[in-house]
């Protein structure tokens, strides 16, 4: 049976203080949930966040670099992220590609490094809205599955399906293009039990009816995260027969 994935992408918000006044307001709000909650905060916040998680939270850096040490401003390497008890890492996601030059063949790097050091990547894939306006989304998600998981252990892997035009406008895709879509994503792997997750514009109003969804493992959320009542509910979504 495929886990339950929860994960929060903060991106670059919250100082470290506004992190620790998160925990405390979120964590007595998700004390009984089943289901594994992942925290992607900023560099930061983790030392201080790690120190006060319970087993049930775990903690993603949002990038890791392929190398373990050098001269390589502005980056971060495996032995930096598990000394301060780091278990996940984003890797992939629109904003890096769009924003900071990163490639397919830099994801792959980045993957297989933080395998190496014993972290669980999450690999975010998706369409922007002009190649899923000329029907090319399938293949744009095959291409950078192909390219981004060459020599890559699909059983310590987790996959979020995020649709870019989807992610920070309000547009959610309709769940069961996105159930569909994430399928699909299911048929081009060698471990058909890797969890995939769903991400863009997910908010408490649509989360249990994404999560009624059969393929969707889970969701990778943005702005929803941030606030601690609003995540809660995420997690807190109602019960789903699995």
């Amino acid at each position: 049976m495929r886990p339950i994935i929860l994960a929060g992408n903060w991106k670059m918000y919250k100082t470290q203080a506004e992190a620790l006044a998160f925990l405390e307001q979120f964590l007595p709000l998700i004390a009984e949930t089943a289901h594994q909650v992942i925290l992607g905060v900023p560099f930061t916040s983790l030392g201080g966040l790690a120190v006060r998680l319970p087993a049930t939270v775990h903690l993603a850096a949002q990038n890791i670099h392929w190398a373990d040490f050098g001269a390589f401003t502005g980056e971060v390497s495996g032995p930096m992220l598990r000394e301060v008890d780091v278990s996940h890492v984003i890797i992939g996601h629109s904003e890096r590609r769009q924003y900071f030059g990163e490639t397919d063949a830099t994801v792959n790097l980045r993957l297989k490094a933080a395998q190496h050091h014993g972290l669980t990547p999450i690999l975010c894939v998706g369409e922007t809205k002009a190649q899923r306006d000329a029907q090319a989304t399938e293949a744009v998600i095959f291409s950078q599955l192909e390219q981004d998981l060459v020599g890559v252990d699909q059983q310590k892997l987790i996959i979020a399906y995020e649709p870019i035009w989807a992610i920070g406008t309000g547009d959610t895709c309709a769940t069961l293009e996105a159930n569909r879509v994430i399928g699909l994503i299911r048929s081009r792997l060698t471990h058909s039990d890797v969890p995939i997750q769903y991400g863009g514009s997910v908010k408490p109003e649509n989360i249990d009816e994404i999560m009624a969804q059969p393929e969707i493992d889970g969701v990778l959320v943005g702005g929803a995260s941030l606030e601690a009542t609003s995540f809660a509910r995420i997690v807190n979504y109602g019960s789903v027969c699995r």
